[in-house]
């Protein structure tokens, strides 16, 4: 997954992205490859949380629509992100529709999920997201959560932005994304997973 997961070095590129997004709203084709190389990796991270070995096809269908939209958006790096991701979202919900399955994702009781008392599982959680094995486990989380994890993340997004894609209240993506990663780091301890140290994200603080 690379540089895709881990938010603050995805949002270090945001100026970049800004800059390459602007030129290709002015037809350069190169910038607009440079835009895709930097969103890609997290935006493919985000739809194989929701649609698993389908992802890349969904994402193509998603460039061609980002590509086709690409004069209507307004706005800097951290908005194409989100503009992006939403884009991807609803072409994966249409994905699944037609399949007709639900997103990827089983339940767990709601009851034993808490919010993070400390920070230590949810560093460990990050830590550990960057390894395939840990987007599989993503995908057990319930759909709410799951998504706002990945969002937040993978792709990298803030806590406004991540509500934005989702149509949900910023708070309400805050609580399911702190669910979804103390769930997750009892996932990986039970696994043994975060005893082998940083897999890594770069910094998780």
């Amino acid at each position: 997954m690379g540089q895709g997961g881990e938010p603050r070095r995805v949002q270090a590129y945001d100026g970049e992205l800004g800059v390459a997004v602007a030129r290709a709203q002015e037809g350069d084709e190169a910038a607009f490859a440079v835009a895709y190389r930097i969103v890609q990796p997290g935006l493919l991270g985000y739809l194989r949380g929701i649609v698993g070995d389908d992802a890349e096809d969904v994402a193509s269908d998603a460039w061609l629509e980002i590509a086709r939209d690409l004069g209507r958006f307004r706005g800097d790096g951290a908005g194409f992100r989100g503009w992006t991701a939403t884009i991807a979202r609803h072409r994966a919900l249409d994905h699944l529709r037609r399949l007709k399955v639900r997103p990827r994702g089983t339940a767990i009781e709601q009851d034993v999920l808490e919010l993070p008392g400390r920070y230590s599982t949810h560093d460990q959680a990050l830590e550990t997201l960057s390894t395939e094995y840990a987007l599989e486990l993503v995908a057990r989380l319930p759909r709410d959560q799951a998504e706002a994890v990945l969002l937040r993340v993978v792709v990298g997004l803030d806590g406004p932005a991540a509500a934005r894609v989702l149509g949900k209240r910023p708070g309400a993506v805050r609580t399911a994304s702190h669910r979804g990663l103390k769930s997750l780091a009892r996932l990986l301890r039970a696994e043994g997973v975060t005893d082998e140290g940083p897999q890594t994200l770069g910094e998780s603080r």
